[in-house]
């Protein structure tokens, strides 16, 4: 208990201190250039606020459904050391089956068409 009191005080006062000399020794110099919304030089052209499109998202969505997928996934190789596997490969196949099959929909609806 006491190792662990000792590690939190220790980690408190370490990250305010860290935190203190950061606002210590950081340069506030703002000039016209890093007050500007681009601090890249440019004047902004148009709207920073341009619509973007649905497939953007869709992507997005994709790519996190599977890589949730993999992260199902990854235990597989241990669980084929339990005392019944055959139910685990069970439901890790329909697991895949259904994303799969939800891919395949999805791609025979157009939905991964980039231009149309």
């Amino acid at each position: 208990m006491n190792m662990v009191m000792f590690m939190m005080v220790t980690s408190l006062a370490l990250s305010m201190a860290l935190t203190a000399l950061n606002f210590w020794l950081s340069q506030m110099n703002p000039d016209s250039e890093k007050l500007s919304p681009y601090e890249c030089g440019f004047d902004p052209l148009g709207s920073a606020r341009l619509p973007f499109s649905i497939r953007f998202f869709l992507v997005a969505i994709l790519f996190l459904l599977f890589d949730l997928e993999i992260a199902l996934l990854l235990p597989l190789p241990w669980a084929t050391q339990l005392q019944d596997p055959t139910a685990t490969l069970l439901w890790t196949s329909t697991l895949i089956l259904i994303l799969t099959l939800g891919l395949i929909y999805e791609w025979a609806q157009g939905g991964l068409e980039w231009a149309e």
